[in-house]
C-alpha cells in the first residue's frame, strides 16, 4: 500500500454507539457530524479493497461502538485529504485532513462526509 488511494476505496471508522457518546448521533439514528472531528486528523483504516466482512472483523477485535464507512471519493468531494499513516500494529490506518495545513476537517467537511457515511453494524460491537 501507498499513499495514493481510489476514489472507488473505503474508509472505516469506529464510532461510539449513542448509549457511550449520543453527540456523534442524530435522534433519527444516523450519524452526525461530531463523529468527524479530531484535532489531530480524523483516524480511520483503509479498505484496501478488502470486504466490509473482512475489515469489520478485524476493527471488532480492537474497537467498541458502530462501524461506519465513507468512500475516498467523499472526501475528495468535500477538499478533504486521505493521507496513509500506517502504524506498527495496523498497516491499514490512514487519516482524513482538511487540509495540507489543518488537521481538523472543517464543519462543512464534516457534515458532508456525516451525510455520505454508510452504517456498517447495525448493532454496536464490543
Amino acid at each position: 500500500m501507498d499513499n495514493e488511494f481510489k476514489s472507488t476505496e473505503k474508509l472505516y471508522r469506529a464510532v461510539y454507539p449513542p448509549e457511550i457518546a449520543d453527540m456523534f448521533w442524530k435522534l433519527d439514528g444516523t450519524v452526525s457530524s461530531a463523529a468527524f472531528a479530531d484535532p489531530k486528523g480524523l483516524s480511520v483504516d483503509r479498505g484496501d479493497y478488502r470486504s466490509d466482512e473482512d475489515v469489520m472483523s478485524v476493527m471488532r477485535s480492537k474497537f467498541t461502538g458502530h462501524i461506519i464507512s465513507v468512500y475516498v471519493k467523499n472526501c475528495f468531494d468535500a477538499n478533504a485529504l486521505v493521507l496513509y499513516r500506517p502504524s506498527h500494529s495496523n498497516p491499514y490506518h490512514s487519516e482524513i485532513h482538511g487540509s495540507l495545513d489543518r488537521a481538523i476537517l472543517s464543519k462543512s467537511q464534516r457534515v458532508h462526509l456525516a451525510r455520505c457515511a454508510e452504517i456498517l453494524t447495525p448493532r454496536p460491537i464490543n
